[in-house]
């Protein structure tokens, strides 16, 4: 089972990415919010020449968020920087549209656009809104094409799963595992957050309360983007909402509404920590070195091939180095 991390571009990920790779991390993979972390493909810019080995990714590229030849363009930047090692994955954009006020694109949409970057990759003329496009690059500017640079999906479901397959995606990053597993990819990534306990640390804990509230907390977020008053039903929703509604008038609220995103804990996140109780520790990997070792040994049984890491809280350092020794047994 390889490991790997997910940081958001910042202008600490250099470091965090330089860490990863001692630690024996596989990838580094990128978020791509535009409204609430910096550029994607400056931060993987950056890490690729501040690193020797350690893969990159975008965790994920977002559709309609770059016009196709833009996106194609950064992949060959990178993959310039860093032969060998950039995977890009897209999917339809959560936090990345949502936040700007857009729905998540649809299935047909992303179809259409992993088609056209990957034939920008190739050479192509591609038609993009009615237009002829091509990457045009004189020797100097950008590698030759083709542009070897895998191109994967972000998956959810078995509709997720079919899509795959059917634009012949060489690999799949997911949020959970569907039934019937991930088996038959030779590369399926799983996104993970939480925090591996110390000796004595419970839900009560503060460190452990700022490390794996983010992840808990976003479930909120996306609970409440996606069916608004529902986030009720979660411990602590009424209160969180309520302070939403306070800070921010009903057709501003979903800027507000993901800060911090799997990251940090706004104020009106913190009811929602409070209120979880021992829940806090029940959804991502949340756990001591032997519990979180049987779950990366159950993700393998279940076809996962790659855990992605989500570090969070204060001392995102400290957790990188805690999940490696954990998955690593050192």
């Amino acid at each position: 089972m390889r490991y790997s991390c997910a940081l958001p571009p910042s202008a600490d990920i250099v470091d965090r990415a330089r860490l990863a790779e001692r630690l024996g991390y596989h990838r580094v993979w990128v978020f791509e919010s535009p409204a609430m972390y910096g550029d994607t493909w400056v931060a993987l810019a950056r890490v690729a020449e501040a690193t020797d080995r350690i893969g990159l990714a975008t965790g994920v590229a977002v559709p309609g968020l770059r016009h196709p030849v833009v996106t194609a363009s950064a992949i060959a930047t990178v993959a310039e920087l860093a032969p060998g090692r950039l995977v890009t994955a897209f999917g339809t954009g959560a936090t990345g549209r949502t936040t700007l006020g857009l729905a998540p694109v649809r299935l047909d949409e992303l179809t259409e656009h992993v088609r056209q970057v990957r034939a920008l990759l190739a050479g192509d003329v591609v038609e993009v809104g009615g237009r002829p496009c091509q990457l045009t690059h004189l020797p100097g500017f950008a590698p030759p094409r083709p542009i070897a640079v895998p191109v994967w999906l972000a998956v959810s479901g078995q509709k997720g799963l079919r899509l795959a397959r059917e634009t012949d995606a060489p690999g799949v990053i997911a949020t959970s595992v569907p039934p019937g597993g991930l088996h038959g990819w030779a590369d399926a990534a799983l996104l993970r957050f939480g925090t591996v306990l110390a000796p004595g640390e419970d839900h009560t804990s503060t460190r452990v309360r700022a490390a794996a509230g983010p992840g808990y907390a976003s479930i909120a977020h996306l609970t409440w983007e996606r069916a608004g008053t529902a986030v009720d039903a979660i411990p602590g929703g009424r209160a969180w909402r309520a302070a939403l509604a306070a800070e921010r008038q009903e057709h501003e609220r979903h800027l507000a509404a993901h800060q911090g995103h799997l990251m940090s804990l706004t104020e009106r996140d913190q009811a929602l920590v409070t209120a979880a109780g021992p829940a806090l520790l029940t959804p991502g990997w949340s756990g001591d070195e032997a519990t979180i070792r049987e779950r990366v040994e159950a993700a393998g049984a279940a076809g996962v091939t790659e855990v992605v890491y989500i570090p969070a809280g204060p001392d995102p350092n400290r957790e990188l180095t805690a999940f490696a020794g954990a998955v690593a047994g050192r």
